[in-house]
């Protein structure tokens, strides 16, 4: 079973940890990722969620197992998930904050990217039921047909103008 990282409201470790799945515990906080990859055409790497997870459309993400740093976490969140290699110095983190309702700090990532055949990636079934090129305008799309995991867009809507900054 995946064990969690608890910190306080300051993003310290606290020593404590918490399963999967557990509830976090009241002052506690743990760590959420995610990672949009963006080829050299514009097109982002986006997955369709397994009916257990959804069903929706979205980017890779989840959360660090113990002992990860955010940077660590999403790493390993994409090569588990969609069977990708990414390296820490080629991310940025465009976006990121604390939620004391939902009781997690989170860190939005970006990478440029070509991945070559997607249709060979290996995908975590549990998890991903598929990988396709999406440009912004099929994402926007894709959450107006409500098929885009919202969470997921709210991130993405922020990446865009980050991105249109960044020029």
């Amino acid at each position: 079973m995946e064990k969690r990282d608890l910190y306080d409201k300051n993003r310290n470790l606290t020593g404590k940890t918490i399963y999967k799945g557990e509830q976090v515990p009241e002052g506690n906080y743990i760590i959420v990722v995610l990672v949009y990859i963006q080829n050299s055409d514009g097109k982002f790497l986006i997955q369709k969620r397994s009916q257990r997870k959804n069903g929706l459309y979205a980017t890779t993400g989840g959360h660090p197992k113990s002992g990860e740093d955010s940077i660590q976490g999403i790493i390993t969140e994409v090569k588990e998930e969609i069977g990708v290699d990414i390296k820490a110095e080629n991310l940025v983190r465009y976006h990121g904050g604390r939620s004391d309702t939902e009781h997690v700090f989170f860190d939005d990532y970006y990478i440029k990217m070509d991945v070559e055949n997607i249709n060979n990636l290996v995908l975590q079934k549990e998890e991903v039921e598929s990988v396709h090129w999406f440009s912004a305008d099929e994402v926007k799309e894709s959450m107006k047909n409500g098929t885009f995991f919202i969470n997921h867009y709210e991130e993405f809507e922020i990446l865009l103008d980050w991105l249109d900054k960044s020029k």
